[in-house]
């Protein structure tokens, strides 16, 4: 079988047909309107994502609170924004009828931007801290989380992701770090409570064995005391509890998960796609293989990190270009079962239609991602989102941007 049958091979999610292996990843883009609701250039890009022939994707980090988030512009998911997001899955679906859509529910923690929203933790990292969360607001953010999916649920989404990635709130709970004697901290018994109480109350609330539930993980966070690490302080990498947290939440419903490494503070380079680093891409199919092995065949695992594969050339040494193209490595990827579907961040900015162009014989016209991290600064400087390289109006917004600000020198949140 070549790349092309088995990247577009149909494949099931829970009790939902993906036509096929392709996944858009959940980006945040900064471009919601005051309320938090899709504005035009949302719409665009996500009719983009449909026209393009996306199997699946994950609307980007849509906030279940206006009170602590990362973004001044970020999506919302509150009772306010629901006559809105129903008009914007309805018209997606009008656009393609095929493809599934989940949301990705987030609480920022510790990364919410204190110059426009409340700063919050349940342990004071260094470099970032925040007004310390009490059991109280946890169980109210837990709520929150629960209405957001019901929400999701009425508006015509096939699903919801429920984050526990890249340091915001879900991954700083689970974390080792958080050791602090409450709840949802100190053993791993009651740091992953967390997740799966978080997980049951979802399924109680929607009440629908149709509605898809699963998870973004950072396996590893990257840091002493995060998420995979040994012990609070340690920096050793330790899959014990992220392997057993797949399980639990498996056992509990979770039909599919996307694996992710890093953390947006302290270790964004195993999170993107760094144009100097196009070897961590190995690593993520590590993970996601690990992750495959733990669990039910039928358990759909999304891998992570393919843009830097690109086409038949690329900056990755030692494999036949021809082999380690994105189509090449991703159809292997699948066929040798270490995952199930391929995961596009960047290469889903600098070409939405890629799906689409493959189906349709057209890979020579596919535009892939250089890697130049140019739409991350935009990013963190609270700007709207796009391909910087083959969309003009997101370039000229990156040189208005860097007249203003200065030229960004380090990338984290």
């Amino acid at each position: 079988m070549g790349y092309k049958e088995t990247l577009l091979s149909p494949i099931k999610i829970g009790n939902k047909e993906c036509v096929n292996r392709f996944f858009a990843q959940p980006m945040e883009c900064v471009d919601s309107d005051e309320e938090g609701n899709p504005s035009d250039l949302t719409y665009q890009r996500y009719e983009n994502l449909y026209k393009g022939g996306f199997g699946l994707v994950d609307l980007e980090a849509i906030t279940v609170t206006n009170e602590s988030r990362a973004r001044k512009t970020q999506l919302e998911i509150m009772p306010r924004n629901e006559k809105a997001l129903e008009r914007f899955i309805r018209k997606l679906k009008e656009v393609n009828p095929h493809t599934l859509i989940v949301f990705q529910l987030t609480h920022s923690g510790e990364i919410s931007e204190p110059d426009f929203s409340r700063r919050v933790c349940v342990k004071p990292m260094y470099g970032l801290g925040g007004d310390l969360l009490s059991e109280e607001e946890v169980e109210h953010i837990m709520d929150q989380f629960v209405l957001a999916s019901k929400i999701a649920q009425a508006v015509g989404a096939d699903g919801i992701d429920m984050k526990l990635c890249h340091g915001y709130l879900g991954s700083q709970i689970i974390r080792p770090f958080n050791d602090r004697d409450w709840k949802y901290g100190g053993s791993w018994e009651r740091r992953s409570a967390f997740a799966y109480d978080l997980m049951e109350r979802i399924q109680k609330g929607v009440n629908d064995k149709d509605f898809l539930i699963g998870s973004k993980m950072s396996m590893w966070e990257g840091h002493p005391g995060g998420f995979g690490s040994a012990g609070p302080e340690s920096p050793l990498m330790d899959m014990t509890e992220p392997l057993d947290l797949i399980k639990g939440l498996e056992e509990r419903g979770a039909s599919y998960f996307i694996e992710s490494l890093g953390n947006v503070h302290s270790a964004m380079n195993y999170m993107e796609a760094l144009k100097d680093a196009p070897e961590l891409s190995y690593l993520h199919i590590y993970f996601a293989n690990m992750m495959k092995k733990v669990l039910k065949p039928e358990t759909v695992v999304i891998g992570s990190h393919f843009s830097p594969f690109r086409g038949k050339k690329n900056k990755l040494l030692s494999v036949d270009p021809e082999k380690s193209s994105l189509f090449a490595m991703g159809a292997h990827c699948i066929e040798e079962g270490m995952m199930d579907m391929v995961g596009l961040g960047r290469q889903s900015f600098a070409d939405p239609f890629t799906p689409a162009k493959l189906a349709e014989g057209r890979e020579d016209e596919i535009h892939y991602c250089t890697q130049c991290m140019n739409c991350e600064e935009l990013m963190i400087r609270q700007q709207p989102v796009g391909c910087v390289a083959y969309n003009r109006p997101y370039a000229q917004r990156l040189v208005e941007t860097r007249k203003k600000y200065g030229k960004l020198t380090e990338l984290h949140t």
